[in-house]
């Protein structure tokens, strides 16, 4: 097998279209009344056949009904499943055993139209946390959600779980390669929903990532882990991991076996793409902050000094008030708990060194004002205690984001 890695597909938010799903997918989405607006709120995405599923999970305690019950059917279906249904709306977190009987309910009845058993059936939800699943409007809808599933384009699928977002996400790469003289193509397309609650280990998220290569289920979660691990878990808008936090991988095998560095870095590109997109759409979004560091020692204190600095709220006022205060920069570095030597790291910001050798460098001050007001704010610290590095992304803190917490339920 020789590898040919196409050129990758353009980020998805430059497009106007949703990209199609891979080969052996269909979705669809419907209004069953969840939400009081009368949208879509229902998603189904379902394979032509069964298919090889991986996923990752909300670390939080707190962990909601659908997301037991996805974590059992994956252990019982042994990766492979028929089905993903979620609803948006209502999280059925912290809704005791009548959440988990609700959610059973909705994957049984799913199953039942389908002709599959219940437990290749996965599902999650996504909303307001310490509210009953409504069940009854749920199965009323489930033939009208059945009914409108086909192939081709995530738009559908991708706007039913929808919350506080205010726009879908998608993102698709391709791979070819060929084989002898044969060429093959395969596709990963994925799409998330996030706009609050997002955090590491696990960023109120839900994402899919679908390919057509053929991988059983340790490979699919190998891509999988890997791919989130330089995405999602790179990502905060509010410091807050929700109840119903998850990624679903799911390949159908119709492309055949891909190259496995291909598609692991499909994958990753993939996933990379959506998470920023989460970010770029974080409740109140204004201005974006990304925190690069350099010279660490090892890979977890350069993620620690980034996470650290990008998560700051002295650091994320700042810059939402485009403030060139890049003090509380050097200051969130200091106390991260990485040892390094205060006379030798240097600290950037847009391109402009603002610190460097103990003291503050000469440099132009509308310029650096320049670089606290870009779209993103990009930030930069050399630690010159090794060469390990790592980046992390959040946004500023905004007064709409207090706005749209402080009255979320009411």
């Amino acid at each position: 097998m020789t590898p040919t890695t196409a050129t990758p597909s353009a980020p998805l938010s430059t497009l106007s279209h949703a990209p199609p799903w891979p080969l052996g997918f269909s979705s669809g989405g419907v209004a069953a009344g969840i939400k009081k607006q009368g949208v879509r709120d229902l998603a189904l995405i379902h394979g032509d056949a069964p298919l090889t599923a991986a996923a990752v999970f909300t670390k939080n305690l707190i962990c909601a009904a659908p997301l037991q019950l996805s974590k059992a059917n994956l252990v019982a279906s042994r990766g492979k499943i028929s089905a993903l249904v979620i609803n948006s709306g209502c999280a059925n977190a912290a809704t005791g055993a009548e959440g988990f009987a609700r959610a059973q309910r909705a994957t049984t009845a799913l199953a039942t139209l389908l002709g599959v058993n219940a437990t290749t059936v996965l599902t999650n939800s996504t909303g307001v946390i310490g509210v009953q699943l409504p069940i009854d409007r749920i199965e009323r809808a489930l033939p009208a959600l059945v009914a409108s599933v086909q192939s081709g384009s995530c738009e559908t699928f991708a706007r039913a779980i929808m919350t506080t977002d205010t726009r879908p996400k998608w993102s698709t790469r391709t791979i070819q390669w060929t084989d002898g003289e044969t060429s093959h193509t395969c596709r990963v397309t994925g799409v998330a929903k996030g706009a609050g609650m997002i955090h590491p280990n696990m960023a109120t998220m839900i994402a899919v990532l679908a390919t057509d290569a053929a991988c059983t289920p340790q490979q699919l979660d190998n891509h999988l882990r890997a791919a989130v691990d330089r995405s999602f878990h790179r990502i905060s808008v509010d410091g807050d991991t929700s109840t119903n936090d998850s990624v679903f991988a799911l390949a159908s095998g119709k492309a055949g076996a891909a190259p496995a560095p291909e598609l692991a870095a499909a994958f990753e590109a993939v996933a990379q793409d959506l998470a920023l997109m989460v970010v770029r759409d974080g409740e109140g979004f204004e201005r974006g902050i990304e925190v690069r560091v350099y010279g660490a020692k090892t890979g977890s204190d350069a993620l620690q000094v980034a996470r650290t600095v990008a998560m700051s709220l002295l650091v994320r006022t700042a810059v939402t008030g485009g403030d060139p205060n890049w003090g509380r920069i050097l200051a969130a570095a200091g106390r991260a708990g990485i040892a390094f030597d205060p006379n030798m790291i240097r600290v950037s910001t847009g391109g402009i060194e603002l610190f460097a050798n103990g003291a503050p460098t000469t440099s132009d001050p509308a310029a650096v004002r320049g670089a606290f007001t870009a779209d993103t704010v990009a930030i930069e610290l050399h630690l010159a205690m090794g060469s390990a590095s790592d980046v992390f992304w959040s946004c500023g803190l905004t007064k709409r984001y207090v706005e749209i917490n402080a009255d979320y339920t009411t």
